[in-house]
């Protein structure tokens, strides 16, 4: 299986009607888990890695691990560089391997956006690499009463159908409600889906949410019981997700979800077994629950059997 972009896997689930999960990666066992769990579900998957990734773990190492990933598995799996703000970096993944990115610029004044994203595009697109461009901040808007204010952090349709026409990326995230993390919501949760579905209407791209991790109970009670401390988390409903998918998101970012279940892991083994010092015998387990985040999360998104 060739290696693959962001663009061709979402294109496709836009025209099925699902989506493909975005699943945040900083070393060999999540990747392992990652993929274990799509080759069972027959389901593609995009591997994205931050610039902190690549700081932790090394490019090189990185990107071996995802070209062993699409060897071995036979999947299309797209590398990801999940919010490139440095030019040096997205350069060094453009001419080293990776299939997408992502500019994120959307802490930038709008001109500014669009200018920093277009040049990326102008960068990525003649080596055939997809663009993701963002607009708008990511925040929790459940308890923002001020019009005003909620308008200024949520994606605008309007200026979401300009910025796509200036710039003329593969997929735009927008903010709809959601916000990075464990702890996205003081209330109840809430996602903007009539913003969203203007949005679609606007921009008729395939369109992205971050911060979507939802703090499943399994994954929050495991880590709670074994001292991690994690008061007051609560995640974006699976019920809510679905909604979004229905209308027009096709690329789902998945990240915290996956760090909580690998810390309940490790937790519960160095707390049952206290003596326990071989690393694959509390890593391993990390690497079940990673597949069982990423099992659920791939029927969620519909993926499954989409290769």
């Amino acid at each position: 299986m060739p290696m693959v972009t962001n663009d061709e896997l979402m294109q496709k689930a836009k025209d099925g009607g699902y989506a493909v999960g975005a699943f945040n990666i900083n070393n060999m066992e999540i990747i392992q888990g990652i993929v274990s769990a799509c080759q069972e579900k027959n389901s593609p998957a995009i591997i994205a890695v931050s610039e902190g990734a690549i700081k932790y773990a090394g490019f090189n190492f990185i990107l071996s691990l995802y070209r062993t990933a699409v060897d071995e598995s036979g999947l299309p799996l797209a590398l990801h560089l999940d919010h490139g703000k440095d030019l040096e970096v997205i350069k060094h993944c453009i001419e080293g391997g990776f299939t997408s990115m992502i500019i994120d610029a959307s802490q930038l004044p709008f001109e500014e956006n669009i200018s920093a994203t277009r040049e990326v595009v102008e960068l990525a697109h003649p080596a055939g690499i997809s663009v993701e461009g963002e607009l708008g901040r990511l925040a929790g808007v459940e308890d923002i009463v001020d019009v005003d204010k909620r308008e200024a952090i949520l994606t605008d349709p309007q200026s979401a159908a300009e910025f796509v026409g200036a710039t003329g990326v593969d997929s735009l995230a927008v903010a709809i409600g959601t916000s990075h993390g464990a702890y996205k919501f003081k209330s109840d949760p809430k996602l903007d889906i009539k913003r969203l579905k203007e949005i679609v209407s606007a921009c008729n791209i395939p369109m992205v949410l971050h911060g979507a991790s939802g703090v499943p109970d399994w994954v929050l009670e495991r880590a709670t019981k074994y001292g991690a401390q994690l008061k007051g988390a609560k995640g974006v409903p699976d019920e809510a997700i679905a909604e979004a998918v229905k209308n027009g998101v096709c690329k789902v970012n998945i990240d915290t979800d996956l760090r909580l279940a690998m810390l309940g892991a490790v937790r519960e083994v160095l707390s049952e077994t206290p003596q326990q010092f071989d690393p694959r015998n509390y890593l391993g387990p990390a690497r079940e629950a990673i597949k069982r985040v990423v099992t659920e999360k791939i029927d969620l998104l519909g993926s499954a059997g989409k290769v």
